[in-house]
């Protein structure tokens, strides 16, 4: 006989039952402020799809075909034409934008700060890919990107879309190793970098690393660096090329290179646990698609609209909703160079202030490290331009969700929940924020025309309520196309378990008796205790609930008797100092709460927790941490000394020497 939870994935033992709905106000101005658009994309998606092409995209040969599907391989679009970088500039010139702010860029240096328009960036941009046609590339080339957050960021990427190469941007606090292996797997010809970034303060050495990178990337052929810090670096006469030099004599006209929909625009790399980081491959015109209205309607997008999105460039989030989505919709962004807390935690609130941020986005490890310094940080600055605040990045705990609206949306901002991943291009989950009514903690429902599943192993429906693995049973336009050069593992890796019309997402999830779905954090970080799937979102949200706790951070650690056991890593609101009795009291509480079966063997207090300069917890290493293993590379992290911290914590608590 079957028993209860025979079909579920991951058991679902947390629920949420506040509530928000959007105001009158808010719903009066909204960009989408009724569900009709919801019953128009289910009536006939495709429809639905070629129709917001017309509207966001122009073209230079309009498409006469929409979606063809060959499961696991869509196209959209297939014979239409198009340049992004036209799209993103040219376009918004013609439409009378060319004096419009396109970026007000923020240096971490306090005092730097730089304004480009539509009109000079279109210059900016024309000059480099003119220079970038000098160096022999062409349509079809890869392009690496390995920058840190400047203006000349966007620049290189909408320079590379204008002649037709394949970017492929590398998050600038990667290491060389890092850097090497995408350049190398992606044959890239000419690598664009700069002297120096800046971050927390200090230099980073991105030329150095690009030249120790190098040697590992034979294909390498030409280096095009930028003068940020103005320190000496190494050079390679022939090779290496000064961006200004390149550009100065280069003309500010540059025609834009037909393009076909399906053609590649951008390879971005998305690591798997153990293998080899994989090449997403993205096309045009479906991506951009994608991007633009998802960036509209999403975070109700108007021609006033200062827009903070403050992920990295280097990351999907930055491609999608820093440079393609908001400049196609001839947006004003912001654009920091800097870490958040320098030099002090209030940094971001004075760049909302000074420029009047009306919508900002940014990912829930920030939140919790805003909640955990304190209200009067936020207290300290004039917030009241702010009308939307969103989050990314991970599912968010809802007592964050409610610091988040409490102190940085002063109780009348609505917030955007969104779930989506590299492979996916822009969001496929979230509310809209003039009809959805929110609760914290849920990404709550499909885009239109979005189809999301939930099953358990043999591919069935998990009951509501339950927790299983979350699919999409239908294409969509911004959806990657491939892995680059290797077919066979994107077939594997996505469109294997449940068959090749079904994207397997990796992540677990649930749907609640409203049909809203609440992530719950990765297969590959669910913990198996006795036989039970435990979920290490609901674990951290739980703890986080506690009145002393800022923040948390769940694992399974092997255990001989029940498969695993969790280990929890905690980080203290202030005023609240570690304790063995805090600790145990932490157990009980999420006991209490969850039920016995959750209980943590451990809690362990720090004052960080391994993160990656972009905010994301390196799981990895607080597995290797808890286990008592070797730990890996920590050449990623914000902060390498808290893993040693961590370390010595763990083996005196259980029981290690």
């Amino acid at each position: 006989m079957e028993t209860e939870h025979a079909h579920a994935a991951i058991e679902a033992l947390l629920e949420e039952r506040r509530t928000f709905s959007p105001s009158e106000d808010f719903r009066a101005g909204a960009a989408i402020s009724d569900e009709e658009v919801y019953r128009r994309a289910e009536k006939d998606f495709e429809r639905f799809w070629a129709e917001l092409a017309g509207e966001f995209i122009g073209w230079f040969k309009e498409p006469t075909k929409t979606m063809d599907w060959k499961p696991p391989h869509a196209t959209w679009f297939a014979d239409g034409e198009l340049n992004v970088a036209w799209n993103c500039l040219d376009k918004q010139v013609d439409a009378g934008r060319g004096g419009k702010v396109a970026y007000h860029w923020v240096g971490e240096p306090e005092g730097e700060t730089r304004d480009l328009t539509y009109e000079e960036l279109l210059r900016e941009v024309s000059r480099l890919a003119n220079g970038l046609r000098s160096l022999g590339v062409r349509k079809g080339d890869r392009v690496g990107i390995y920058m840190g957050m400047v203006p000349e960021l966007p620049v290189a990427m909408l320079a590379c879309a204008r002649v037709g190469a394949a970017h492929v941007v590398v998050f600038g606090g990667f290491s060389a190793e890092s850097l090497a292996e995408r350049m190398r797997d992606t044959g890239a010809k000419v690598l664009i970098t700069q002297d120096e970034g800046w971050r927390k303060g200090s230099k980073v050495p991105l030329k150095r690393n690009a030249d120790d990178a190098a040697d590992e990337a034979p294909d390498l052929e030409r280096f095009v660096v930028l003068r940020r810090t103005g320190d000496d670096v190494p050079w390679t006469e022939g090779r290496d090329v000064w961006w200004d030099e390149l550009v100065d004599e280069q003309s500010e006209e540059c025609e834009a290179e037909r393009m076909n929909a399906e053609d590649v625009l951008f390879l971005l790399h998305t690591s798997g646990t153990t293998a080899k980081p994989k090449g997403a491959q993205h096309t045009s015109a479906g991506y951009l698609l994608h991007v633009s209205v998802t960036h509209k309607w999403i975070f109700d997008i108007h021609e006033d609209t200062v827009w903070w999105c403050a992920a990295d460039v280097g990351w999907i989030t930055g491609h999608s909703y820093i440079v393609y989505g908001p400049l196609n919709n001839g947006t004003t962004s912001v654009l920091y160079e800097g870490d958040p807390a320098y030099p002090d935690w209030d940094r971001h609130w004075q760049i909302v202030e000074r420029y009047g941020v009306s919508a900002y986005y940014t990912a829930p490890t920030l939140i919790r490290s805003f909640v955990k310094m304190g209200p009067e940080y936020p207290a300290r600055h004039d917030l009241s331009s702010l009308r939307l605040l969103g989050t990314v990045g991970e599912p968010i705990n809802p007592e964050a969700w409610v610091w988040y609206w409490k102190y940085i949306g002063q109780e009348r901002c609505p917030i955007v929940d969104t779930w989506w991943q590299t492979e996916t291009g822009g969001i496929l989950i979230t509310p809209l924020p003039g009809v959805t009514t929110l609760k914290p903690g849920s990404a709550t429902v499909p885009f239109p025309g979005i189809k999301p599943e939930i099953l358990d192993e043999q591919g069935n429906p998990v009951p509501q309520g339950e927790g299983g693995f979350l699919t999409i049973s239908r294409p969509w336009p911004g959806m990657f196309r491939t892995l680059w050069e290797d077919d066979e593992r994107y077939v594997q890796t996505y469109f294997s378990k449940y068959g090749p019309e079904t994207y397997f997402t990796g992540d677990g999830a649930k749907q609640d008796s409203d049909g809203y779905f609440w992530l719950m954090g990765r297969i590959d970080d669910v913990i198996n205790v006795a036989g039970h799937r435990l979920s290490t979102t609901e674990i951290e949200s739980t703890l986080v609930e506690h009145a002393a706790v800022a923040e948390a951070a769940a694992t399974g650690a092997a255990d001989p008797d029940r498969g695993q056991r969790i280990v929890c890593f905690v980080l203290l609101k202030g005023g609240h100092e570690p304790s063995d009795e805090l600790a145990e009291e932490l157990r009980q509480f999420v006991a209490q709460k969850i039920g016995k079966i959750a209980r943590p063997a451990a809690v362990l207090f720090g004052d960080d927790l391994p993160k990656t300069r972009s905010g994301k917890i390196m799981r990895r290493l607080l597995k290797d941490i808890a286990e008592g293993n070797e730990l890996g590379d920590t050449t990623t992290l914000r902060d390498a000394t808290v893993v040693d911290d961590l370390k010595q914590k763990a083996d005196a608590a259980l029981g290690r020497r």
